[in-house]
């Protein structure tokens, strides 16, 4: 006897560049969720190679869109802007899903609708092999605004988030070339709780050359960007500014080092200008 499809009301949003197999078993893994979500979109970055032949082949149902290269926030906020559910779900297209991960989050949103944003838990693979994340990786469940500015400890791949959320925050920012994900998190900690659904909902796959980790050096200074703005931009507590500072005073001690340590001078006396800025500002 044949299941009823349960489908659901939400975009799942794959941003892709230059990965004509990684977003082709992701597409696959969305497809083999136990609950069907109403929307795929795939928006591709200005790919120059198999990516959008293999898409249109395999998967002629997707929603595709085509852009000049512009960078995974660019491709993350066009895919959320033509969106036409208030459901958002991103997966990184060298991510896979397990079957049930739309179908425990979206159970855990039917029962707990106050809650506008969830995230599950991950299995991360480095090279073909499943490597256990360390303590200080643990996700939190509620609010978390000072962890979040240690680390990431949200994944896009695991996140659901409401519409309503993002017109609040704002989308991604578009000129940060990585660690936009980071950036968008500090802005989303500081206004919501995110509730964690206990469930292995991801498998992240990680180690490959072409991840942003790889290919831009210093991912530091795009977090110490971040911290910077989000003191800039956002209305903090006294409470929440003393604690972002001395993270942004943390994070530009060890990017100095690293600056010194690889004789770049130059860029050395800028970050001791930030620091001096920002003691000044305790």
């Amino acid at each position: 006897m044949k299941h009823m499809e349960i489908r659901v009301p939400i975009s799942v949003i794959i941003p892709v560049y230059n990965r004509p197999d990684f977003v082709c078993e992701a597409l696959d893994s969305v497809y083999q969720q136990t609950f069907q979500t109403d929307e795929v979109i795939v928006v591709d970055d200005g790919s120059h190679d198999m990516t959008v032949e293999n898409i249109r082949t395999y998967f002629p149902e997707v929603y595709l869109i085509q852009q000049a290269h512009r960078g995974v926030a660019a491709a993350r906020n066009t895919g959320i802007r033509h969106a036409r559910n208030d459901w958002i779900a991103f997966l990184d297209s060298d991510d896979i899903w397990h079957p049930q991960k739309i179908e425990h989050q979206w159970r855990f949103h039917i029962e707990n609708p106050e809650w506008l944003v969830s995230q599950t838990e991950e299995i991360w693979i480095r090279k073909g092999k499943r490597i256990h994340p360390k303590t200080y990786h643990k996700k939190i469940h509620g609010w978390q605004f000072p962890q979040a500015l240690e680390r990431c400890l949200i994944s896009p791949s695991a996140v659901l988030i409401h519409r309503t959320v993002f017109e609040q925050i704002g989308y991604f920012d578009e000129s940060f070339p990585a660690c936009e994900d980071y950036e968008l998190w500090l802005r989303l900690t500081l206004r919501y709780p995110v509730a964690l659904v206990p469930f292995p909902g991801v498998v992240k796959r990680g180690g490959h050359g072409d991840q942003l980790s790889h290919t831009i050096r210093a991912l530091d200074r795009f977090r110490i960007r971040a911290l910077m703005k989000l003191i800039r931009q956002e209305s903090l507590t006294s409470e929440q500014r003393n604690i972002v500072l001395k993270e942004l005073e943390k994070k530009i001690r060890v990017y100095l080092q690293g600056c010194l340590k690889r004789g770049k001078v130059r860029t050395a006396q800028k970050y001791k200008t930030f620091l001096k800025t920002c003691e000044s500002m305790d």
